[in-house]
């Protein structure tokens, strides 16, 4: 197929679908002369997940493209990124992922003659690499090390050097490795930006980067190997695979951090063309999509229930899982498997303590920071019919800016210098472009017909004032809750509204100084 394209044609499949793309003219001028070569990297930590196959569905486009892709096992930044593999482990891990990347990528389609794989060790310990790393920390400075790594490394109150080592490494790759191009996720980026401005001090060239967006897990997060909750395992039951859907965020019309529909997108579009959603013909029957943008403008517009989208996506995610299951019912990978991921409830936890591991912090409510705000503003967001773009006052020296999801639920006036509840301590987030400062809290319920209503607080309450769970008055609110821990997510679960339309956690009322916070009628709804 690459024989037959053009150099633009080339283009346009190796950089489809990627969020943002680093060097382009480079990119357009090598593929004038000859084929790219690319390398993707993974630190062989936790067990790969179904998001696993966003990178591999591009591999696949980048092959198309004739490029020469090399695939490393990153088993020394396993070990750098706060242990998260021990050294005792590492070798077994890389021939667990070498084994279940390459079953992944026989699903697929992707012929594996034609890629390259290693092993960082292989070279990473060299003398020459070794000399390259000292002349590289000459240079880098700890902010603009710490910088790159926010996020990626694994960040901890008290970081180890290695962390910091990490991103310079990870530069050193582009070079030891005689790419003209690395590929990941945009959360690598700060990384990429560093192997760009440092590798030319070194004397080498700078390389172009393609990144990939980051595709959200099933609870609406990014997907994680540390978090069971966001993510679907490669060697996950049928039967996983459905309970897991079901519990999936996937709200009706909203396509904003919705991990079920990403995956359609990033996924099963570029490698199958078309996605067919099942149902039962009284609801529409079947419907075979061959563009993305109508089935997301169908979702958006509630044409598509969240249950026949999901039930369509366990119907095709089973359809790629099928042979990596059947591969891994052979007794050597099955006790591969068991000894690179032994059962934890068996180990000593003696590498934890040697890493000064931390006590897990108790999960309580004073660690969400919620205050009552003011709409000062409200309008439609330029790029979404479904959200809001709000201006809301905290009590803070600006007002925040929040986007939320209530188009279809609560009219424009209706929010206008209404009292609200705002979480103000999740980390922000870009909402179709704009970046979304606090969580608007709302009771909800359910249905044929979702209902929606924004949390009173007491009248006479000011903008600023806290609000705190009963019983837990005296904690401390964390400065910005940490993503990876889920922290929110947990306690989100026991936040309900009583039979009195009280906001409640297990049944202890959130307060003010001035009295509960309520809803007007949504009783037994939940709070989000």
């Amino acid at each position: 197929m690459a024989d037959q394209l053009s150099p633009d044609e080339k283009f346009q499949l190796i950089t489809r679908n990627l969020q943002e793309v680093l060097g382009e003219d480079k990119l357009k001028q090598i593929l004038q002369e000859r084929e790219l070569k690319i390398y993707w990297g993974t630190a062989t930590t936790g067990k790969p997940h179904v998001a696993y196959f966003v990178p591999m569905s591009k591999i696949a486009d980048f092959l198309k493209a004739g490029c020469e892709v090399t695939i490393l096992f990153a088993d020394l930044h396993a070990y750098l990124d706060n242990m998260k593999a021990p050294w005792e482990l590492l070798e077994l891990r890389v021939k667990y992922y070498e084994q279940v990347i390459k079953a992944m990528l026989e699903s697929i389609g992707v012929p594996l003659d034609k890629l390259k794989f290693i092993k960082g060790t292989d070279y990473q310990l060299s003398r020459e690499y070794s000399l390259d790393v000292y002349r590289l920390s000459s240079m880098v400075t700890e902010h603009d090390a710490k910088k790159a790594g926010a996020e990626v490394v694994k960040q901890v109150e008290h970081p180890l050097l290695s962390g910091l080592l990490y991103p310079g490494l990870q530069a050193l790759d582009e070079e030891y490795l005689k790419v003209d191009a690395q590929f990941g996720g945009v959360d690598q980026r700060k990384i990429f930006t560093l192997a760009e401005k440092y590798l030319p001090s070194l004397g080498y060239a700078k390389r172009s980067h393609l990144m990939n967006p980051m595709v959200p897990g099933l609870t609406g997060a990014k997907m994680s190997s540390s978090e069971e909750e966001s993510k679907i395992d490669l060697l996950d039951s049928k039967e996983d695979v459905k309970k897991k859907l079901k519990k999936a965020f996937c709200e009706p019309g909203n396509i904003q951090n919705n991990g079920v529909l990403s995956f359609v997108k990033y996924v099963v579009f570029p490698l199958r063309g078309e996605f067919c959603i099942k149902r039962d013909p009284k609801w529409g029957g079947e419907k075979v999509f061959t563009v993305f943008e109508e089935l997301e403008k169908e979702f958006a517009e509630e044409l598509i229930h969240p249950g026949d989208l999901k039930a369509s996506v366990e119907v095709a995610l089973n359809q790629l899982l099928e042979p990596i299951r059947k591969k891994f019912e052979s007794p050597e990978l099955r006790k591969l498997t068991n000894c690179a991921y032994p059962d934890p409830s068996k180990t000593t936890g003696k590498a934890n303590k040697a890493a000064g591991g931390a006590v897990e912090e108790e999960l309580v409510p004073s660690r969400l920071d919620i205050r009552v705000g003011k709409v000062i503003s409200v309008e439609k967001h330029p790029d979404a019919d479904s959200l809001y773009l709000e201006k809301i006052d905290v009590g803070e020296a600006e007002p925040r800016t929040v986007v939320s999801g209530l188009v279809a639920y609560i009219p424009q006036e209706e929010l206008q210098d209404r009292m609200v509840l705002l979480l103000c301590n999740l980390k922000p987030q870009k909402m179709r472009g704009i970046e979304s400062q606090a969580m608007l809290l709302c009771a909800s319920i359910e249905g044929e017909q979702r209902r929606v209503e924004p949390l009173d607080p007491p009248e006479g309450s000011s903008p600023g004032e806290r609000v705190f769970v009963e019983g837990y008055e005296a904690g401390q609110a964390d400065d910005k809750l940490n993503p990876k821990k889920k922290v929110w997510e947990k306690l989100q679960v026991d936040l309900k509204i009583s039979d009195d339309c009280v906001a409640q956690w297990k049944e202890q009322r959130l307060l003010t100084k001035l009295g509960q916070v309520t809803c007007k009628t949504l009783k037994g709804g939940n709070i989000s």
